[in-house]
């Protein structure tokens, strides 16, 4: 079952079965930009899915138009994990699987997903 979108700002995020869904618009080239950002929407706005043990995967997805910004995705990713862990998941230790790609896209935005890792044979 997919929800709505919760946020009205630059954050949003809505379920979509397990997985939970984060859309940030704009992009900067300072990923310590989004930490702050991600992490005070989840503290004031997310009313979604509590946090929850066990493996989880992450894909991270920032879209860009015309040449990408001057970012190093593994910074981006720390920020955003660091931002989204005790919301969706306890600590990023328990991240599995981790995607992060750039992409053009028709609008500058990072899009993260994340969701419990299904055990081998489920």
């Amino acid at each position: 079952m997919t929800t709505g979108w919760v946020g009205t700002g630059k954050v949003r995020a809505r379920e979509d079965g397990k997985a939970v869904e984060i859309v940030i618009d704009g992009l900067t080239t300072q990923a310590k930009y989004y930490k702050p950002l991600v992490y005070e929407f989840m503290r004031k706005e997310w009313r979604g899915a509590r946090p929850s043990w066990g493996d989880h995967v992450v894909e991270i997805r920032m879209e860009h138009v015309g040449d990408p910004p001057w970012m190093d995705l593994d910074n981006l990713a720390k920020a955003l994990l660091d931002a989204i862990k005790g919301y969706l998941f306890h600590d990023d230790a328990q991240v599995a699987r981790l995607l992060v790609e750039r992409h053009e896209g028709e609008r500058e935005r990072i899009v993260i997903r994340a969701y419990p890792r299904q055990p081998a044979g489920g």
